[in-house]
């Protein structure tokens, strides 16, 4: 049996960087922030065991900044290195880059973050894994050609994807043959630019979809699932508000669903924590594999509400090399459970990012309430990161209730000296689309155009 880890490198800001020193806390083990200068004064940095400063405001020069992370690991002598979300936590090469230096990277092998990274390469391994996929391309497309011969086979609209794109970037729809060549010219110089990987692939659009996902655990022997979550409202391809479970699976779609990520997550080897993504045509009552995120997600507080369990405690232990004492039958969905992103942005103003000091925060509290946040009242947000300052998750006996729980939480949260989306999604939640669970992935926008906000 492994002994668990001594100490961990946060390579992470706000709510998760807080998140994952609460787990090591818990755990016993010793943890070491990295912050930049401009998070100097914030809460992670006063609850960490250890802090070091790495660098600048800039994210470049701090947060992915990859010698200094090393440096910092190396100088205060730690066991592993959590990479959070977001900045370098599917970057292959800072994950090689630990490997190379016997530093415990908390996710999966570099070379199956750059495997599922790629986004033609994981359509293969999908298809390979028997895992369906959306009707397109096999391969790179780059083209017209190959690009015509496609459309001809499987239909406008098409959606051209960048193969290193993410986060919705990377993609357009084509809706006529007219346009097509100049849309696959320029997605691709697009594409060169933002993720320095010109190759792109095609898909059929489906445009009456919702976005599920599979929480997938693993400890690279056996692999298991906590459930899915329906992260189908959405804008401009991000997420705002995520619950679990699905409003509109039935038990037999979501057992296939559930298998299909297994399948997929055991043709790669996969160990640690993952999600595989799916969309799910309301038409069809279909879903199709669109791609595997290699780390833990924003909304993974949505799975673990409706389990009970801590999926950032499994990814330490599984790093650990201590094998998952939990059976697929150990883990049962209780109940339902809802996440709201809340952004410092101004939705009235076109959702105008809203940096600056919190003059007075209230947290959101009683039964089945939980605020993953890291912000506190004199808080001063920096302007240089990600707009999020907080996850407000509800759970409830049933959906109507964790529905009625979030409404009354968001109206009991004030955060005074900056605007926030908290008024948006009270007024998401009350919309009878979002009540009714009958929503697709433009319900967000449709209600946006519709000047009902």
């Amino acid at each position: 049996m492994s002994e668990i880890l001594g100490s961990v490198l946060i390579a992470n800001r706000g709510e998760i960087a807080l998140r994952v020193i609460r787990a090591c806390k818990e755990l016993g083990i010793r943890s070491v922030l990295a912050y930049s200068e401009a998070d100097a004064d914030s809460l992670p940095v006063r609850l960490a065991d250890e802090t070091v400063c790495i660098g600048p405001a800039q994210a470049r020069l701090s947060y992915q900044n990859q010698q200094a992370l090393i440096s910092a690991a190396k100088s205060f002598k730690v066991d592993a290195i959590h990479p959070g979300y977001g900045f370098l936590a599917e970057n292959p090469d800072f994950a090689k880059y630990c490997e190379t230096e016997n530093i415990n990277f908390v996710g999966p092998a570099s070379e199956i973050i750059r495997k599922m990274g790629d986004k033609i390469e994981a359509r293969k391994i999908a298809k390979a894994a028997g895992v369906s996929t959306i009707p397109g391309s096999d391969g790179e497309v780059s083209d017209i050609q190959t690009a015509m011969k496609i459309a001809d086979e499987v239909g406008f609209p098409l959606l051209i994807k960048a193969s290193a794109g993410g986060g919705g970037r990377g993609m357009r729809v084509v809706h006529e043959r007219a346009s097509l060549e100049k849309d696959l010219t320029e997605i691709m110089a697009e594409a060169e630019a933002a993720f320095g990987n010109p190759a792109v692939y095609i898909e059929r659009y489906l445009t009456d979809i919702r976005h599920i996902e599979v929480q997938v655990i693993s400890d690279g022997v056996k692999t298991l699932h906590t459930g899915e979550r329906d992260c189908t409202a959405q804008r401009r391809n991000q997420k705002l508000v995520e619950e679990a479970p699905s409003p509109v699976l039935t038990e037999a779609i979501r057992e296939r669903m559930y298998q299909a990520a297994i399948r997929l997550c055991e043709a790669v080897k996969y160990k640690n924590a993952g999600t595989i993504e799916f969309v799910f045509d309301n038409v069809s009552r279909e879903f199709y594999f669109i791609e595997m995120n290699t780390r833990i997600q924003v909304e993974h507080p949505v799975s673990e509400m409706v389990t009970g369990i801590d999926l950032i405690k499994l990814q330490l232990l599984i790093a650990s090399g201590i094998p998952l004492e939990l059976e697929q039958s150990d883990i049962q969905i209780r109940g339902h459970a809802i996440e709201c992103r809340i952004n410092a942005e101004d939705p009235k103003q076109n959702f105008m990012p809203s940096p600056g000091r919190v003059e007075y925060f209230r947290a959101a509290g009683g039964f089945g309430v939980r605020m993953d946040s890291h912000i506190e009242s004199g808080y001063l947000i920096p302007p240089y990161y990600d707009s999020m300052v907080g996850k407000l998750i509800c759970w409830g006996n049933d959906r109507e209730e964790a529905i009625a729980r979030m409404l009354r939480a968001l109206k009991e949260t004030e955060v005074v000296g900056i605007k926030t989306t908290a008024d948006l999604h009270h007024f998401l939640l009350s919309h009878p689309a979002f009540q009714s669970g009958e929503i697709n992935t433009a319900f967000v926008a449709k209600v946006l155009e519709s000047g009902e906000f």
